[in-house]
């Protein structure tokens, strides 16, 4: 049976690697951070932001609404504070059918 490479799950992403993720500016991941109150980022001593996963997923959330829905700032963050339960199940049924997307890509090109 081929060794099985489990997913690395980090405690925190620096803001270089959100902004990879998302491809996007730093400062636009600032703003967003301004505007909408579900993203919480630590900072370190030297005034690092540091986002949990929970934050991955609430800028997913947002960038799903602005970006691909074509949401106003303002009716995104009212979005959110409505139906946040909603959304955030919407989003994790959206991540579990792009991972399985990706996966069947994967074999495709194999066979």
């Amino acid at each position: 049976m081929p060794y099985k490479e489990r997913e690395i799950n980090k405690m925190y992403y620096t803001m270089g690697e959100v902004t990879e993720m998302f491809g996007v500016n730093a400062s636009q991941i600032r703003f967003y951070e301004k505007e909408f109150d579900v993203l919480q980022p630590k900072k370190n001593k030297k005034g690092n932001r540091l986002f949990t996963p929970e934050d991955i997923d609430n800028l997913k959330i947002i960038f799903h609404l602005v970006d691909d829905k074509g949401f106003t700032l303002k009716g995104a963050k009212e979005h959110l504070k409505n139906n946040s339960g909603e959304v955030k199940e919407n989003q994790k049924i959206i991540a579990s059918l792009e991972k399985l997307k990706d996966f069947l890509l994967k074999l495709n090109e194999e066979i």
